[in-house]
């Protein structure tokens, strides 16, 4: 069911041309920041695969695929939901070495995804991925590189409101790190959403980690699919957001399965069917380069760093009646 949160006396704080001239400001010097910290060479990436192939993220498992035929090719092919397989396929067809890894504009259609505020059909993100080494399939190499990736944010929310004063957010680089067992120890009686609001509330810069697996309550965090992220060994990004009043999860991150990791966790997930396709069979055979990767939202950024109310003022998607009239009456200028 869609929803839509209207903040109290809400009003956008720069009108529509800057409001363009502000995103096209985030997404230019972001990545500039982002790319130079991880040592990240921009490459091009598809929309769509071959459904045959393996490489689209397959989230949670439930999610239907955009899918077309392509006569011309004689297969079907699938609008992405992310490039996580796809770029790990790309650094070893490149021939990056270690150290070295790969940034790219994603778009992606998710049909499914629940509307509100923080949530669209239309996802727009920073896609990347880099070549470690084994040594650094660990937690503390896992924080690093999110303490590098929270300083290009924070490093661009000062020089945006050097453009623009009148913009207020300040976001801190101070990141507190907590996994989702001990979220769970500390919060018993909430749900996990409830959780991640608890603690980044009160920890205004936050990374959980260890996303995937049951809980000793049996439960899940959340879902995660298993043949990407390490569920050992992966997190989120969240930072607070003052105008929605929520924890605001801006990256979905972590080092990728290597071929014991990715065995256990097909099986525990009754994911055994993909281990014939040909990006699978390339990982249990350990025939690709071992990495760390994830996606940082490019319309969650700039609405967080501008202070908006609603994701549609920062891209141009399809909503339903209800959100268009509710946002057109509080004066939130849906794109």
């Amino acid at each position: 069911m869609n929803s839509v949160y209207i903040p109290a006396g809400y009003k956008p704080i720069l009108d529509e041309y800057d409001t363009q001239r502000a995103i096209a400001y985030i997404k230019s010097r972001f990545q500039e920041e982002f790319a130079a910290a991880l040592n990240l060479k921009r490459v091009s990436a598809p929309l769509f695969v071959t459904e045959d192939s393996g490489l689209n993220d397959n989230l949670n498992g439930v999610e239907r695929p955009v899918s077309f035929d392509i006569p011309a090719v004689g297969k079907d092919a699938q609008v992405v939901h992310s490039l996580a397989k796809w770029k790990r396929l790309a650094l070893k067809r490149y021939n990056f070495g270690v150290g070295g890894g790969l940034y790219t504009d994603m778009n992606a259609i998710r049909r499914d995804e629940e509307l509100d505020n923080v949530h669209s059909i239309y996802v727009d993100q920073w896609d990347w991925e880099k070549i470690i080494t084994r040594e650094n399939r660990n937690l503390d190499y896992l924080k690093l590189i999110v303490r590098a990736i929270v300083k290009a944010i924070c490093d661009t929310n000062d020089r945006l409101h050097v453009r623009y004063p009148q913009l207020r957010v300040q976001l801190s680089s101070e990141v507190s790190f907590v996994t989702t067992q001990e979220l769970e120890d500390r919060y018993p009686d909430l749900t996990a959403e409830e959780r991640e609001n608890a603690f980044v509330r009160e920890h205004p810069t936050a990374c959980i980690m260890q996303i995937g697996g049951a809980l000793r309550s049996g439960k899940r965090h959340s879902g995660r699919a298993p043949d990407y992220d390490d569920w050992d060994l992966n997190c989120d990004i969240f930072f607070w957001d003052e105008v929605l009043n929520r924890a605001l999860e801006i990256s979905s991150m972590g080092i990728r399965v290597d071929a014991q990791s990715l065995d256990r966790q097909l099986t525990i997930s009754g994911c055994d069917d993909r281990r014939k396709l040909p990006f699978h069979k390339m990982l249990l055979n350990d025939e690709l380069p071992l990495t760390i990767g994830g996606g940082i939202g490019q319309s969650r950024l700039s609405m967080l760093m501008m202070g908006c109310a609603h994701i549609g003022e920062v891209q141009s998607s399809v909503w339903d009646h209800d959100t268009v009239e509710a946002c057109a009456k509080a004066g939130i200028r849906l794109l």
